[in-house]
């Protein structure tokens, strides 16, 4: 199942009350929650008042969108990331791989970020609390293949990625970068740019329903959360949320179809194994 969702740093400038309306007047189902401007590392009081406010709204907290830094940032930064996340209820913390480009990163950087990776990794399984890396230029989790050697060098079952279409990569390349991370994907970043500039979700219709289409093969349930909109004007969240959960519904009627068909033909071939299966007389 997927899940339609808003990235509260999608709007910096508004207030958590401000935000929690939108997403209810939107029809949303849940938040994630940014850790630099709406609920800061370490502010727990805040956490558990954001948190009850997103509920009581009847939102859930998709996840806690964090800023720690694996191998980058000071390993005891962690610490008040994994408390605020558990003073909200969170089960998924967003982290990042590092600060240093795949490409550029030598084995000492690499070495740190997935040793810390490992570590932070154990704390948040203690806590029954799930990490995936940001999926973003500048850090180790940039580009498909780099994505899976950091996740086989962690090892972690509790440690995935999230994905979302990188600038100016053309649709084949974007579905094949997509598709590398179905087995280890947590949730999408879901946004349309053209180069720098942030359009209406409904001019990228052609690919997202494609993405949404390949995400739904894993069967495990996901998040397509709402980052960004055009001209960072909240009145054009609406029209945003309103494309995605058409997509959503026609998906959710083709997977069913296709199920029927599935079990029908299993069934058929099973009564004809067992011969269960009589033509009327």
């Amino acid at each position: 199942m997927i899940r339609p969702g808003l990235v509260s740093v999608t709007f910096r400038k508004l207030t958590v009350e401000h935000i929690i309306r939108l997403a209810v007047e939107a029809k949303l189902e849940g938040i994630e929650w940014g850790g630099d401007i709406h609920v800061p590392h370490g502010d727990i009081a805040r956490a558990k008042e954001a948190a009850r406010l997103t509920r009581e709204a009847g939102l859930a907290v998709a996840s806690y969108g964090s800023y720690y830094r694996a191998g980058a940032d000071p390993p005891e930064n962690f610490g008040p990331v994994l408390d605020t996340a558990e003073a909200m209820g969170a089960t998924m913390i967003r982290i990042w791989a590092g600060n240093v480009s795949s490409e550029q990163a030598d084995a000492p950087c690499r070495g740190r970020v997935v040793a810390d990776a490992i570590r932070i990794a154990g704390l948040a399984a203690e806590r029954k609390v799930a990490l995936a890396f940001e999926f973003h230029d500048g850090t180790l989790n940039d580009r498909p293949d780099a994505s899976r050697q950091l996740l086989d060098a962690v090892a972690k079952p509790n440690l995935g990625t999230y994905w979302q279409p990188p600038v100016d990569m053309g649709l084949d390349d974007c579905l094949a970068s997509l598709r590398a991370a179905l087995g280890r994907l947590a949730n999408l970043h879901v946004y349309h740019w053209q180069g720098y500039n942030r359009l209406a979700l409904e001019q990228g219709q052609d690919r997202w329903r494609r993405y949404l289409e390949l995400l739904s093969q894993t069967g495990r349930e996901h998040w397509a959360l709402l980052e960004f909109v055009a001209n960072d004007d909240p009145d054009n969240l609406f029209a945003d949320v309103a494309a995605l959960r058409r997509w959503l519904r026609e998906l959710s009627k083709v997977n069913r179809r296709s199920g029927i068909a599935r079990r029908f033909l299993y069934t058929g071939r099973k009564h004809e194994r067992d011969g269960s299966h009589r033509q009327p007389p």
